[in-house]
């Protein structure tokens, strides 16, 4: 199984605690300054404001944003930490359950506090985490009543819309928009449905608010790639993603595959690129999940692509026409390409699906899928032209992978052990040597 490197450290304002692979109880959150009464709502959402705070689910919206929309929709709102975390390439969102429920579970009752909400859920996939959870919340029974709801692990399970289609009975699959959930959410109430290290970092700004910048400037990302055992960590907005590639122990890497499979593929040339949300999108890429897989020196990215696109493929919920002739379309063209037998009007037709297939489904799988192709034509023109001329032996096993699609691009969850086993009472992820 893969496993998750810890290196050494730790900065005021993060999210990494201080025992490795540990998780906190109460009294460990308590003693550094968790649950404080010091930062009422509105203070709150001043400096959230202030710091320019985004989410960390994948779309970065500005959380303060977010929050004021949910507040003035009038009614009695509803609150819910998504941990449901379906990129395959990201573990941050499930290993904060599990290591960091108090700190996530505080979040949420300080987004009740500001939006007006008087009941919350916390929404995941992950048996360990629910239980981590549970517990925390059996330890300090918090004023806002929440409950936790179970779903089974796909990757469109945690869009918004399936969220509040879930907690509401059915089954977790997106609806059409509008309405959105803010404006219509769970029990038809305003709903702000918050991913899990958004919460996380609003309930330390309302704990260190002079850091305010700090935490929303500073993002998890895992990191994974070749043979370089995958990293979770935290860093500073503006790191080089060079950078992020030498920590892993690929510094000769091809390029890489961003934000989980929203940002696409990107060439060695925009490794030079900053950490930083707006940076990536002018150069046509995301930060998204905050999950970036490397592609080794000498790899295939057509192969990667395949695998990417695959898995987007079989994960398609099966609702809108479009998505599912779509995306099978995309996968069948990558998986011809990868294979060599691809047609002299493969290339077209690909590019015409990147330029078209984008915002007509139900929600953003299609324009992951739709997204991946043309990023694998703009990054990698040569490379993807010279499977046109016959196989290429690094994607012979590519389409499709007996292990099933997007197996490859998987990361598992760093272990968690709990405090009172080994006597240690907080986690701990430290920040990237070298990073502030």
């Amino acid at each position: 199984m893969t496993t998750i490197r810890f290196p050494t450290g730790r900065r005021p304002g993060s999210l990494l605690g201080a025992a490795p692979g540990t998780a906190e109880d109460v009294q460990a959150y308590l003693a550094t300054g968790g649950y404080t009464d010091a930062t009422g709502p509105d203070e709150l959402l001043h400096h959230l404001a202030a710091s320019g705070l985004r989410g960390r689910g994948g779309a970065g919206f500005p959380a303060a944003v977010k929050l004021r929309a949910v507040r003035e929709r009038g009614g009695v709102p509803v609150v819910v930490a998504n941990g449901e975390e379906g990129e395959p390439g990201s573990v941050k969102d499930r290993w904060l359950l599990r290591a960091r429920p108090h700190l996530v579970l505080d979040g949420l009752a300080r987004a009740a506090a500001v939006t007006g909400a008087v009941r919350g859920y916390v929404y995941l996939s992950d048996p360990v985490a629910a239980d981590r959870v549970r517990r925390a919340l059996a330890e300090r029974e918090p004023h806002l009543p929440v409950e936790v709801v179970e779903t089974d692990h796909t990757y469109v399970a945690g869009e918004e819309s399936a969220v509040v289609r879930r907690i509401d009975g059915g089954p977790a699959l997106p609806t059409a928009k509008p309405p959105r959930p803010f404006e219509r959410g769970v029990g038809g109430a305003p709903t702000l449905v918050s991913n899990v290290e958004t919460l996380a970092r609003i309930a330390l700004t309302a704990a260190l608010p002079g850091l305010r910048q700090a935490i929303a400037r500073s993002t998890l990302v895992t990191l994974s790639g070749g043979s370089a055992t995958p990293l979770l960590t935290e860093v500073p907005y503006g790191v080089p993603l060079r950078t992020l590639a030498a920590e892993l122990g690929a510094p000769d890497a091809a390029g890489a595959l961003m934000g989980g499979l929203f940002g696409g593929l990107v060439d060695a040339r925009a490794l030079d690129l900053p950490l930083e949300p707006g940076a990536l999108a002018a150069a046509d890429t995301a930060l998204g999940c905050g999950a970036i897989r490397f592609l080794a020196a000498g790899a295939c990215p057509v192969s990667t692509a395949a695998d990417a696109v695959g898995h987007l493929a079989a994960e398609s919920a099966r609702q809108c026409g479009v998505c599912v002739s779509g995306t099978a379309a995309v996968r069948d063209a990558v998986y011809a390409l990868a294979a060599g037998t691809a047609g002299p009007d493969t290339l077209v037709h690909l590019d015409r699906w990147a330029r078209g297939l984008p915002g007509r489904g139900a929600c953003g799988l299609l324009d992951a899928a739709a997204g991946l192709a043309g990023s694998l034509l703009r990054a990698f023109p040569e490379r993807v032209r010279s499977h046109l001329r016959g196989p290429c032996p690094d994607c012979a096993h590519a389409c499709p992978p007996a292990s099933g699609p997007g197996h490859r691009l998987t990361v598992a969850v760093p272990e968690v052990s709990d405090a009172a086993a080994d006597g240690r009472s907080e986690p701990r992820l430290p920040a990237l040597k070298g990073t502030p």
